[in-house]
């Protein structure tokens, strides 16, 4: 089969590999039939994520049709048409049974990870029964593919974590899909106000048409002002940093306000400052996470019923056999205005 490898630090290869087996009665082989890129699989490459070794078929998201299932597989058959989840998980562990699949001992985020992931013709998923999802009959395939990570790591490591209240004040910082899949689905909890902070302004023109209230071009150093203005001199009640770099987890500190929550969901590959000096008086909080993708059920559930529409997030269509120029069309979002790039068998 083909895959897209991970060579090494800034390498990458389409290269022929063979098609994964069973190792385990609970696996399942899954056909792919759509995935895409996350920005974690940029971080990867930059060598920012040392768990994910050389080697690798990268890829953590994806719908694709049941090839073979093991025989402790009870919810899934041959030819059903599935979601895959980002994170794996046992449904057994100490983690897992504190609904913490992201640690889950013998799963977690291991696709494209610890483990060969869905940027290939074929995968093998661990704990079939508890990280696949069933895709009902003429359910939209392409907007599933969101579901695997963005919309569930935007809701639980931003939303959630951020704990965005009716009536609160929200600044997104990174207006990239996972900031945008955080836009998205805090407006289910009625925020007052959702502020979009973003260096690339045809970025902050997408957020508004997807509900925000107000944008931030922080590329001429005033973004803090910005907030201020808009917010009365208080700052924001919740502050979510999703891009995964110094300066952006530094404007954090700087918006929230006294008594706020500061929620990381970026991917942070180098150190960065905790100005306590500032903040040990405010009254904050400051959550991390992996997704857990527990709100997954719900959101499938939101969508079916017509009430979450994330597909305009797609900007991008590639055959499988051009996954190479995917990449480079994902990795020039300022030129090439990406956000999602849909990568089909």
């Amino acid at each position: 089969m083909k895959a897209l490898v991970y060579v090494g630090p800034n390498k990458k290869a389409f290269e022929e590999r063979p098609k994964p087996a069973l190792l385990a009665p609970t696996d399942a082989i899954v056909k792919i039939t759509r995935t895409t890129i996350c920005g974690t699989d940029l971080h990867i490459l930059k060598g920012d994520v040392p768990s994910c070794q050389p080697g690798r078929i990268l890829g953590h998201e994806g719908v694709g049709i049941v090839d073979l299932a093991g025989p402790a597989v009870t919810a899934f058959k041959p030819g059903d048409r599935v979601l895959i989840s980002c994170v794996s998980a046992c449904g057994k562990c100490d983690f897992c049974r504190r609904l913490m699949y992201s640690h889950c001992t013998t799963g977690g985020w291991i696709l494209g990870n610890t483990i060969d992931g869905t940027q290939a013709d074929f995968v093998r998923i661990p704990h079939a029964d508890m990280s696949l999802y069933a895709i009902p009959e003429g359910a939209d395939e392409e907007a599933l593919v969101l579901f695997s990570d963005i919309l569930p790591t935007g809701h639980e490591c931003g939303v959630l974590n951020g704990r965005v209240l009716p009536g609160a004040t929200v600044a997104i910082v990174g207006a990239g899909p996972i900031g945008l899949a955080a836009l998205l689905t805090a407006q289910f909890y009625s925020p007052a106000a959702i502020i979009m902070i973003d260096l690339d302004q045809g970025r902050l023109e997408d957020s508004r048409r997807f509900g925000a209230t107000a944008t931030v071009n922080s590329s001429d150093g005033s973004a803090v002002a910005a907030v201020m203005k808009l917010t009365g001199g208080l700052g924001v009640d919740t502050a979510i940093e999703a891009v995964g770099i110094p300066a952006t987890f530094e404007l954090c500190q700087q918006i929230v306000a006294a008594g706020g929550t500061l929620a990381n969901i970026g991917v942070h590959g180098c150190k960065v400052d905790l100005h306590l000096e500032l903040l040990w008086d405010r009254n904050i909080s400051i959550t991390t996470r992996l997704v857990d993708t527990v709100s997954t059920p719900m959101l499938l559930r939101t969508f079916h019923a017509k009430k979450l529409q994330p597909k305009e997030l797609i900007t991008h269509r590639f055959p499988f056999a051009r996954i190479l120029d995917a990449y480079d069309t994902f990795s020039n979002a300022a030129k090439t205005h990406a956000l999602k790039v849909l990568i089909e068998a």
